[in-house]
């Protein structure tokens, strides 16, 4: 029996992600003059995770893939000073987080053409943030994120049957639905921004049984 033959099976990921967080600006920040620029940084994390995958016929699966995303640095670099001054400095806010992943998928496979094959999928995601208590994320000058997020992802794979395993690269981009942002009117990094939502590009190397 060839293995996307089989009622369902199990592996393991690998990835590599740049995450970012895109940010909505409230009516306050055009009032204010001591914050000039807001704009999100991107950072690379490593990704490691399950996997099992389910058949539902010649060409759909369903596929859960919790995983642990390490290593991420999301930032916001504003920039300060007065627009009647001209003048300012930069104060950057690294907001370290490391998430527990929980993605369910539906992948759409083509047609095996000798030891390959394509595919697209998409799906939901719930994500929990283990950094949102830390230290370095409680500090009062710092913005503060919510620790549950969901989301939305798709991406596109391809596999390649080895004689024992099969490896899948793929790529996929999630996009956060829920409003990060825990609003705190006293903080002026926090007053000049309305609604923070997380991005994602992740790269994977998924190996099955």
């Amino acid at each position: 029996m060839n293995r996307e033959d089989q009622l369902y099976y199990f592996g393991i990921t690998l990835g590599y992600n740049s995450s970012y967080l895109q940010v909505n600006k409230s009516n306050l920040f055009t009032q204010s003059d001591s914050i000039l620029l807001a704009e999100p940084g991107s950072s690379g994390g490593i990704t490691m995770g399950l996997m099992a995958t389910g058949r539902l016929g010649e060409h759909f699966q369903v596929r859960a893939n919790p995983q642990l995303v390490i290593g991420g640095a999301r930032s916001i670099s504003y920039q300060l000073g007065s627009t009647r001054l001209g003048e300012g400095n930069t104060q950057i806010q690294r907001l370290p987080s490391t998430l527990v992943s929980f993605p369910f998928q539906l992948k759409f496979n083509s047609d095996r053409i000798g030891n390959f094959r394509t595919y697209i999928m998409g799906g939901v995601k719930y994500d929990i943030d283990l950094s949102s208590n830390s230290t370095a994320r409680n500090a009062d000058d710092i913005i503060k994120l919510k620790r549950n997020d969901f989301g939305v992802e798709a991406g596109i794979g391809f596999n390649f049957y080895l004689p024992f395993v099969t490896l899948s690269p793929e790529i996929k981009i999630s996009y956060g639905l829920s409003n990060l942002h825990q609003t705190d009117a006293a903080l002026k990094y926090s007053n000049v921004l309305d609604k923070i939502q997380s991005r994602m590009i992740v790269f994977s190397l998924h190996i099955e049984d």
